[in-house]
């Protein structure tokens, strides 16, 4: 089933937490990309960390927008893909996901191609495993897809699937000045932990 945009109307805790288990999925040329997202951190207008504290901004527009609404920005390493939550100004980081093991191999091979690491094939188990290898093992480019909405080359689906334990800790990669308390707003689904982004994990 994929998602309508009412899944998304909900605190961006919530949704961070309801995301994980769901499957990425960007159709393109013969091919449809999935990844299923194992690790999401949340982020609030109301705190420091969030890209939205300062309050509106061109940049940071699609966290202004209507809930589901896709927010993507650049960093050194690459483009990361977030989702406007229900609260004006929030919005949930998709940290990293795994190839959806549906995927036949042929697409798997595809992926390989289009996300090396130094020429070298990356295993088919860490393709998206960190914000920027997701957007480029999908073709997920922020000038395309910033401020828009899902549709039919990019949706998400629901499989079913409901993550049985999920590890709550704190964001990575935060300068400690924007997140003193070290909010426990990253999810990940344990199941998946080893193939998640790096970094310190505490259960909750």
């Amino acid at each position: 089933m994929i998602l309508d945009k009412n899944f998304f109307k909900k605190d961006v805790l919530t949704l961070a937490k309801s995301l994980l288990g769901k499957v990425l999925c960007r159709k393109i040329d013969n091919f449809i990309l999935k990844a299923r997202i194992i690790e999401t951190e949340a982020y609030s207008k109301a705190e420091s960390a969030s890209h939205s504290s300062l309050g509106y901004s061109l940049s940071c527009a699609a966290m202004f927008m209507d809930a589901g609404t896709i927010y993507m920005y650049h960093s050194r390493a690459g483009a990361s893909f977030n989702i406007s939550a229900l609260g004006e100004g929030d919005a949930v980081l998709i940290k990293s996901g795994i190839c959806f093991l549906d995927n036949d191999m042929d697409t798997l091979s595809f992926m390989q191609q289009i996300n090396k690491k130094n020429d070298k094939l990356r295993d088919i188990y860490y393709l998206a495993s960190g914000q920027t290898l997701l957007c480029k093992s999908l073709i997920i480019d922020r000038a395309l897809w910033d401020k828009k909405q899902f549709n039919s080359e990019l949706y998400i689906e629901d499989t079913g699937y409901i993550p049985e334990n999920i590890v709550i800790t704190s964001r990575l990669g935060i300068p400690k000045d924007r997140d003193k308390l070290l909010l426990p707003y990253r999810y990940l689904d344990k199941t998946y932990i080893k193939y998640a982004t790096k970094g310190r994990c505490k259960f909750y």
